[in-house]
C-alpha cells in the first residue's frame, strides 16, 4: 500500500453523505420498517431483583383473541453452563441465552420471562399480563460491597473464587516489574478509594426490530445495531436457525457507543414470527431500554501511586472492581489495562475483579472500563504532583510512556504521540489563560490524560464501477462516526475524482463479506484498508484497459486526477483516458469493472490524549459547571477534520454527564428509580460549554492513510480532569461519582475528607 501525502480530499471537512436524510427525517430506522401483515411484539419482565422461576402460566395469554404466539426460555436454544464456554466474538453464548430470557431464575428487575406477539401492541401488553409466573423470591445485592461480602446472595451458584462460592466471576492481572520494592524507593506515596456509579449510554433511538420468517425459514431482519453480521450470528445461535438462512439488513442507527453490540430483541421477535408466521415488530420503550440494557459497570477502585521526590514514579499498584450485572463480563480489560499506560513505570500491579450483581447486564460503553480506570489514576496523579509541588503537565511528561516503554498490558511501544498530546495541552491557549473573575464562584482548572487500545479486525469491501464513470463502495460496518464521509474521502483520493462521485453504501449479511463489529476505534481504520486495496485493484484495472486500447504494456500507464495517461512522452503519445470514457468502454474490454477485498486487519494503534478542564462552582446550590474545555488528542490522520472533532466533543460531553450528574438509583426494593431522561440527567446543549478540540496528527505508519482510531480516547480523561478542576476551584477532593449538587454540598460541609467518598 502507498501513504498518500499530496491529498485533495483527505484532510477535507467534506459535506456528510448521511446529512440531508437526517435533517429532513427521510433516513429510514429500524423503528421506522413496516410490512404487510406485521403483529406486535412485547416482553414480560420480573418485578424481582432475584427469584427462582418456579413455573411460568401462558395458557391465558395464548386464548387472548388477537394473540399470535407466545416464547419462554422453552424456546431459547441452551447452552449448558457446564460445557463450557461458548464464544462469539468477546459474548460468551451461555450468557446470552439467559439473557435474553431467564433460564431458571430472574437475575434483575426487567429481566425478559416471555414475550407475546399479538394484532396490536396494546392486546401484546395485555397478554403480558395475563401470563402467570411463580416466583420464589430470592435475597439480591447489587453494589459491590455487598455482592462481595461473605454470605451475600450468590446468584450463579457454579461459580467459585478462592475454592468458595462467589459473585466475584472474574481475575484479570497486568504486572511489570517488583511494587513491593518500587514502594520501598518512593519519598511520596499516595493511596486512595474511589468509586463511580453506573451509566448508560444514552443513546437516543431505543432498540428495535422487525422480523419476518417465511415458511421455508428464511428470515429477514431489520434492525439498529452496530453489527449486522452479530445480529445474524447471535439470532442463529439462540433459534438454532442457520445463519446461511438469515439476512440482517442494518438500518440507520440512532446512536450506540457500544450499547449496540449485543442483541436482546431479535431472538424472540424471530422466534415469534416463526411461531406465528406473520412478521413480528419489537420497539422497546424508554423505560425498559434503562432497566433491561447495558449500562457500563459501577466500580470499585483503589490506586497507589510512589515516587521520588524528584518527579519520577517509581511504582504503582491499581485494583478495579467491577459490576458485571447478571452475567460475567465487565470491562476489567479496559480498566487493569488502559490506566497507567500513559506513564512509563517501572514496577506496576494492575488488577482487575469481575463482580456480578442483580442488575442488568453491562454493554460496551465507549472504551469500556477504561474512563472508570482513568478516573481513579489521573486523580491520584495530581495529588502525587501536588505533593512534589509539580505542575501536573510537567509531572506527566516527565513520567510519559514513549517509543520503546513496555506497557504492563504487553506491547512495546512503537512511535506513539502521547508526550505531544501534553505538549499540545501545555503550550496552548487554554492552559495560559487566566480563570477569570467567577464573580464569587470559585474557579478550578484541572488536568487528566487516558489511553485506549484501539482495533483492526476483520473487514470487507466492494467497489464498482457505475456505466456512467461514478463509484459505488459498498462496506459491512453500521456507520456511527463518520465512516462513510471518511470512505469517500479516501476512495476519490485514490482515484483523483471528485468526492460526490463516490457513494457509500452499508451492505447487509447476503451483499457484502464478514465484517466484525463497528466499535473498539476500529471501523475506518479496518474499512479504509479494504476499500483502499480494492481501489487499488480497480485502478490496475483501469491501467490494462487503457494500455489495451493504447496497445503499450500496462506498466507504462499511470493513473492519476482519475484517468490513464502514459508514464512518459516515451511510452507514446495519447490524449488522457477518463474514469467516464473507461466505464463507457467497459462491456467492449472485459466487461464490469469492480474489486472486492476482504481482510484480518492488523496494525491498530492505540490512542492517547491529554485534556484540560474548567468549572465553576456555585457553592450555595452545589453545582459545578464546566465552563471551558479542550480535548488534545493523537488522532493519526484526520481523514474528515469535521467528524474528527464531532468524535472529541461528543466524549467530552458524554464524560462531563458521567462526571456530574448521571447515575443510576436504585429503590429499596432492588429497581432502577430513573429509568427515563427526565430523571437521567444526562447534559443538553445549556449544560456545556464550547469544547475545544486539538488534533495533534502522527500518521499510523502501518496504515496506508496513517488512520488511528480515534472514537473511544475521548472520553477517558473526562470525569478526572473535572474532578481535578472541581478541587482545584474547592480544595476538597471528591473519591466517588457523580459530583452532583446534594454530594458537592455535602462534602463542602463536611469536616474531613471521608465525607467525599
Amino acid at each position: 500500500m502507498n501513504l498518500v501525502t499530496n491529498n485533495k480530499w483527505i484532510g477535507q471537512r467534506t459535506i456528510r453523505p448521511d446529512g440531508m436524510d437526517k435533517v429532513t427525517g427521510r433516513a429510514q430506522f429500524a423503528a421506522d420498517t413496516t410490512m404487510p401483515g406485521m403483529i406486535w411484539g412485547k416482553v414480560l419482565r420480573s418485578p424481582h431483583p432475584h427469584a427462582r422461576i418456579k413455573s411460568i402460566d401462558t395458557s391465558k395469554a395464548e386464548k387472548l383473541p388477537g394473540v399470535k404466539a407466545v416464547v419462554t426460555a422453552r424456546d431459547i436454544v441452551d447452552f449448558p453452563i457446564e460445557k463450557g464456554a461458548v464464544m462469539l466474538g468477546i459474548q460468551d453464548m451461555r450468557w446470552m441465552c439467559r439473557n435474553v430470557m431467564a433460564r431458571d431464575k430472574a437475575l434483575f428487575p426487567g429481566h425478559p420471562i416471555a414475550a407475546v406477539a399479538a394484532t396490536t401492541e396494546a392486546i401484546a401488553a395485555e397478554a403480558c399480563e395475563l401470563i402467570e409466573v411463580d416466583y420464589e423470591v430470592l435475597p439480591w445485592s447489587i453494589e459491590i460491597d455487598d455482592a462481595i461480602l461473605p454470605g451475600a446472595p450468590i446468584l450463579h451458584e457454579f461459580n467459585k473464587f478462592d475454592g468458595k462460592p462467589s459473585n466475584i466471576v472474574g481475575r484479570l492481572e497486568h504486572k511489570k516489574g517488583d511494587i513491593a520494592e518500587g514502594f520501598k524507593k518512593a519519598d511520596v506515596v499516595i493511596e486512595r478509594t474511589f468509586t463511580t456509579r453506573p451509566v448508560h449510554q444514552g443513546y437516543i433511538e431505543p432498540h428495535a426490530c422487525l422480523i419476518s420468517v417465511a415458511p421455508d425459514g428464511k428470515t429477514t431482519i431489520w434492525s439498529s445495531s452496530q453489527g449486522q453480521f452479530m445480529v445474524r450470528a447471535m439470532t442463529a445461535y439462540l433459534t438454532g436457525i442457520p445463519q446461511s438462512d438469515i439476512r440482517a439488513i442494518p438500518a440507520e442507527i440512532g446512536g450506540g457507543f457500544g450499547g449496540k453490540t449485543i442483541v436482546y430483541l431479535e431472538p424472540l421477535a424471530t422466534l415469534l414470527a416463526k411461531k406465528s408466521g406473520r412478521p413480528v415488530k419489537m420497539v422497546m420503550t424508554r423505560e425498559e431500554v434503562m432497566r433491561a440494557t447495558g449500562p457500563t459497570s459501577g466500580s470499585k477502585s483503589t490506586v497507589k501511586i510512589g515516587a521520588t521526590k524528584d518527579g519520577k514514579i517509581v511504582a504503582a499498584h491499581g485494583t478495579f472492581y467491577l459490576q458485571a450485572g447478571a452475567f460475567p463480563g465487565s470491562p476489567i480489560r479496559g480498566a487493569a489495562g488502559c490506566s497507567f499506560t500513559p506513564y512509563d513505570i517501572p514496577n506496576l500491579l494492575s488488577e482487575g475483579f469481575d463482580v456480578c450483581s442483580n442488575r442488568s447486564k453491562v454493554a460496551a460503553y465507549r472504551a469500556p472500563g477504561a474512563p472508570i480506570g482513568a478516573y481513579a489514576v489521573e486523580c491520584v496523579m495530581d495529588e502525587v504532583a501536588e505533593a512534589l509541588k509539580m505542575d501536573p503537565l510537567d509531572f506527566r511528561l516527565k513520567n510519559a510512556a514513549k517509543e520503546g516503554t513496555k506497557a504492563a498490558h504487553g506491547p512495546v511501544f512503537p512511535r506513539i504521540g502521547y508526550i505531544e498530546t501534553v505538549e499540545a495541552a501545555k503550550a496552548s491557549p487554554h492552559y495560559a489563560a487566566p480563570l477569570g473573575d467567577g464573580h464569587g464562584k470559585p474557579r478550578g482548572r484541572g488536568v487528566a490524560s487516558g489511553f485506549w487500545f484501539n482495533a483492526g479486525g476483520e473487514s470487507s469491501a466492494q467497489v464498482n464501477i457505475t456505466e456512467d464513470g461514478n463509484v459505488v463502495v459498498t462496506t459491512g460496518h453500521p456507520d456511527i462516526g463518520g465512516s462513510r464521509a471518511g470512505i469517500a474521502n479516501i476512495c476519490a483520493e485514490l482515484l483523483g475524482i471528485d468526492y460526490r462521485r463516490v457513494s457509500v453504501i452499508i451492505g447487509d449479511t447476503q451483499t457484502v463479506g464478514f465484517s466484525n463489529l463497528t466499535g473498539g476505534s476500529r471501523v475506518l481504520f479496518a474499512s479504509s484498508m479494504v476499500v483502499t486495496q480494492s481501489t487499488e485493484k480497480i485502478i490496475q484495472t483501469l491501467r490494462e484497459r487503457a494500455a489495451k486500447i493504447w496497445e503499450i504494456d500496462p506498466e507504462a500507464v499511470k493513473w492519476e486526477n482519475g484517468a490513464a495517461h502514459p508514464v512518459s512522452p516515451n511510452a507514446g503519445q495519447f490524449e488522457p483516458l477518463t474514469l467516464e470514457e473507461l466505464a463507457e468502454k467497459a462491456p467492449a474490454m472485459g466487461g464490469p469493472i469492480g474489486a472486492g477485498v476482504q481482510l484480518n486487519t492488523t496494525g491498530a494503534d492505540g490512542g492517547f490524549g491529554t485534556h484540560v478542564c474548567d468549572v465553576e462552582v456555585d457553592v450555595d446550590l452545589g453545582i459545578a459547571r464546566v465552563i471551558r474545555y479542550t480535548a488534545v488528542q493523537d488522532v493519526g490522520r484526520a481523514i474528515h477534520p469535521g467528524y474528527v472533532e464531532g468524535q472529541l466533543q461528543g466524549g467530552v460531553a458524554q464524560g462531563i454527564g458521567w462526571a456530574l450528574n448521571e447515575e443510576y438509583i436504585y429503590t429499596r426494593e432492588g429497581k432502577v428509580d430513573n429509568p427515563g431522561f427526565l430523571d437521567y440527567r444526562m447534559p443538553v446543549c445549556s449544560d456545556l460549554p464550547m469544547i475545544d478540540c486539538i488534533m495533534v496528527e502522527i500518521p499510523n505508519p502501518k496504515h496506508p492513510q496513517g488512520v488511528k482510531g480515534v472514537g473511544e480516547v475521548p472520553l477517558v480523561p473526562v470525569m478526572a480532569a473535572v474532578a481535578n478542576a472541581i478541587y482545584n476551584a474547592l480544595g476538597k477532593r471528591f473519591y466517588a461519582l457523580p459530583m452532583s449538587p446534594p454530594k458537592v454540598l455535602e462534602v463542602l460541609e463536611a469536616p474531613t475528607r471521608e465525607a467525599a467518598e
